[in-house]
């Protein structure tokens, strides 16, 4: 967290001293906390909000079941159709688990893509990888989430980052690889500005965003000042490369932390107690309810997190066993939580006129087997699953693709994740074929050549 004050000097983990100003000023520190930070880019006179389309990505982390959510096999084997019956369409060819009332009443706001694959390994992470970034990581690359592709060709609007993750990212998920969070080969300089904390707690606040609350403004800009002469002592060393990103993140915290606007973004308790009861007082409802004041304040991109791992807690990762989930458990706690959180998004994005620039994805990072298996629950399966794609540009009461009888495989029009990143990205009016400078400055294009989007949604 950043220190504005200090009673006594600090030792960091390189073994060197700093004296008690640079509790302000010290670089190692603030690289370490705030690198994930995207740059500033506004200049003087920069209107608050543009006409570009934003972006908010739901990531269902653990995998929901295509059967017990959005793609019911009401004809089915019983072993595979799942307790749940399917709501009745309320538009032309949408069909949903009964388990989401609140969802079916908005289904003019979102469509469906049923046929989702991957032929990848059946971990999270690989999935977890692919669907933020439209890319399996190999090779030793790390490519980067569409978000942070955003910040770094468009940068930030005003005093808030390009690119916010909420409220933790993902966290051990069984497959100890990279998820697909951050900038990967564009730097950390272009990471998301991550929120790591609960906004569901007591007493939220933001940890790296806001200064000691017995620290006063005039005292925090005078520290600024100091460390910009102590600037002048070392530019020597501020003169290579490592050290001008950690700078440049220094210089977006900063102004983060002096920011009333960045500040207001993220302060839940300016919303009605109604409003918040509506999203759901969950981790996952609150955050929902952060993305919308994010949009609004500026920030392009938003992922929320529903999960930080699969572990020991109930999630979509529905295992039947210890420590994981069942079908039951999902339908009682995790889908209420979702059906709330997802329904109040769309109806006040759509109240506040924000949903005709603002694409909404809620996405897993694969499906379930169809078969239920002994313990209760579904096992990975990468086969075929169904995301929710709307708002923005992308039209709602669609349906894209079908799997087969069984839920087994898409039956029509395949879709892979590289083809949701090229959709996002023509959303967000990006060329998806964009190259951008990787590794060795070699050009990368957003998504590969041959990947097209999914036309079918414009």
């Amino acid at each position: 967290m950043i220190r504005l004050d200090a009673d006594r000097p600090a030792t960091f983990c390189d073994g060197h001293t700093r004296r008690d100003f640079l509790h302000a000023g010290a670089i190692a520190p603030l690289g370490l906390t705030l690198a994930g930070l995207n740059r500033a880019k506004a200049a003087a006179g920069e209107k608050a909000r543009d006409d570009d389309v934003n972006c908010i990505m739901l990531f269902l982390v653990g995998g929901p079941s295509q059967l017990d959510t959005f793609d019911p096999k009401p004809n089915a084997p019983a072993e595979v159709r799942g307790p749940f019956s399917a709501t009745k369409k309320n538009v032309v060819g949408t069909q949903l688990s009964e388990i989401f009332p609140r969802t079916a009443k908005h289904a003019d706001k979102f469509s469906i893509v049923r046929s989702m694959y991957h032929t990848a390994t059946a971990v999270h992470d690989t999935g977890h990888q692919m669907m933020q970034t439209g890319r399996l990581f190999a090779g030793g690359i790390e490519y980067p989430h569409v978000g942070c592709a955003l910040g770094y060709l468009k940068g930030g609007r005003g005093e808030v980052p390009a690119h916010v993750l909420v409220p933790k990212p993902i966290g051990r998920t069984g497959g100890n690889l990279p998820h697909g969070h951050a900038a990967g080969y564009l730097g950390k300089t272009h990471d998301p500005f991550i929120l790591n904390a609960d906004p569901n707690a007591p007493g939220f606040k933001v940890p790296d965003l806001l200064p000691p609350e017995y620290i006063s403004g005039i005292r925090a800009e005078r520290r600024q000042k100091f460390r910009d002469a102590v600037d002048g002592a070392t530019a020597a060393f501020e003169n290579n490369g490592a050290a001008k990103q950690l700078d440049e993140n220094f210089s977006l915290a900063y102004k983060l932390m002096s920011s009333a606007k960045a500040r207001e973004a993220f302060a839940l308790d300016k919303e009605s107690e109604k409003t918040r009861d509506r999203y759901g007082r969950t981790r996952f409802g609150q955050s929902c309810l952060m993305a919308r004041r994010l949009i609004e304040a500026g920030v392009r991109f938003v992922t929320v997190n529903m999960f930080e791992t699969v572990f020991d807690e109930v999630t979509w990762d529905i295992h039947g066993s210890r420590p994981f989930t069942d079908v039951q458990q999902m339908a009682k706690e995790v889908v209420p939580n979702f059906d709330a959180a997802y329904t109040a998004l769309l109806e006040d994005l759509s109240d506040r006129g924000l949903l005709s620039n603002t694409m909404v994805v809620a996405c897993g990072e694969f499906g379930r087997t169809p078969k239920i298996n002994p313990a209760g629950g579904r096992d990975h399966h990468p086969h075929v699953w169904s995301i929710l794609m709307g708002g923005g540009p992308l039209q709602g009461g669609r349906i894209v693709g079908e799997s087969d009888e069984l839920g087994y495989a898409p039956k029509t029009r395949p879709v892979t994740p590289a083809e949701v990143a090229a959709t996002l990205y023509k959303g967000l009016g990006l060329d998806p074929h964009k190259e951008l400078p990787g590794p060795q400055n070699r050009p990368i294009p957003l998504v590969d050549y041959n990947v097209k989007p999914i036309n079918e949604l414009f």
